[in-house]
């Protein structure tokens, strides 16, 4: 591939701008906001100038609300030889091409499954997308040369292409990325009016939860309303289980010994089905999730403690898998978790200790 046009210059399509910059792609950059356009510019994400002839790809990363509007209007200037969208919706658009008379066999629709909480260029990087699946919903209907510029795209941004029909696809992101949200908000506006004294107490358990709520709400009003209906089938499941805890929770202070151990038994089924449901999501790479020692690290919060874990963490041979960080509240402190291969952990312990690190398992 030597040329793209991104149309849409956020997150998403200023990391695909990127990506593609990075190796040697030439890329126009178009964005109804002149502003998004120049800042995506300025950080090297390509061209400003407009596509004079005709380009390789098009990869429309506006909200779904607006996809098929904007790939029947590729299609209409005839600026690209295929075109593609990066939407978080697959069927609604598809059909909506459809309606507006555009040609089905020059486009195909995708979803990198990337994102942060955070919106806008500024954002972006150029490893979104390094190493998460990516899905493509071809039809009987797509030309193969677009199929093939699309999975160059994708390898292009060292993503994992995925194949699914769009239908399917728009039912699994209701379910793994669109109610997540729509939980995560819901947690995170119980704190709204919540007393001092409660919030003050929060710990890492109630960040991770609400981590995602930080997002741009117009954002996911757009994704949202894009798929009502799946994500609607998913939360009316939900309130089943919620409103058969809520029972069961109320029965544990029922003075009633039999009702008692009958509620805590159903709050454990559901415990125990959240064990099991979390430990298929895949883990590093895609892989089964691995079970890692925790080794933590009290540090203060002075410039290069970190650095200086990891440094000693290096020297002492051992691959860091993952890290959180869990901050002291009103304090300048905090403790790091070190997620390590069991096997390495006590080699990593005896090594931050002789490094003058308090540990803490």
């Amino acid at each position: 591939m030597r040329t793209a046009l991104v149309i849409g210059t956020g997150l998403i399509g200023t990391s695909i701008a990127l990506a593609l910059s990075a190796r040697g792609v030439r890329v126009h950059l178009e964005d109804r906001d002149p502003d998004q356009v120049r800042t995506a510019a300025a950080l090297g994400a390509g061209t400003e100038e407009p596509v004079t002839g005709r380009v390789e790809l098009a990869v429309v990363a506006v909200p779904p609300a607006y996809i098929a509007a904007a790939v029947a209007d590729v299609q209409r200037r005839a600026v690209a030889d295929g075109c593609i969208d990066v939407g978080s919706v697959k069927g609604g658009p598809r059909r909506e091409l459809a309606a507006l008379g555009g040609d089905p066999a020059g486009y195909l629709g995708t979803h990198p499954m990337s994102g942060k909480e955070r919106s806008g260029p500024l954002a972006a990087t150029a490893d979104l997308f390094e190493g998460r699946p990516w899905v493509l919903t071809p039809t009987p209907e797509t030309r193969t040369e677009v199929l093939n510029l699309v999975l160059e795209l994708v390898a292009l941004c060292r993503a994992v292409p995925v194949v699914m029909e769009a239908d399917a696809h728009d039912r699994a992101v209701a379910l793994v990325s669109h109610t997540p949200q729509l939980i995560s908000s819901l947690v995170a506006a119980r704190l709204e009016h919540a007393e001092e004294s409660a919030v003050r107490l929060s710990g890492q358990g109630i960040r991770d939860v609400t981590r995602i709520a930080a997002s741009t709400p117009q954002m996911w009003l757009d994704i949202l309303s894009a798929n009502p209906g799946p994500v609607a089938d998913v939360l009316a499941a939900l309130a089943g289980d919620l409103e058969e805890t809520v029972r069961s929770l109320r029965a544990m202070e029922s003075g009633d010994q039999e009702r008692r151990a009958g509620g805590a038994a159903r709050i454990e089924t559901v415990l125990r089905r959240g064990n099991a449901g979390r430990e298929r999501v895949p883990g590093k790479h895609g892989a089964a999730p691995a079970v890692y020692e925790t080794v933590g690290v009290p540090i203060t919060d002075r410039p290069g403690e970190l650095a200086r874990i990891f440094a000693d963490a290096g020297a002492a041979g051992v691959n860091i898998e993952d890290v959180r960080i869990e901050h002291a509240t009103g304090q300048q402190a905090g403790l790091v978790q070190l997620m390590v291969d069991p096997m390495a952990a006590p080699r990593l312990i005896a090594s931050l200790r002789e490094r003058g690190w308090a540990i803490r398992q």
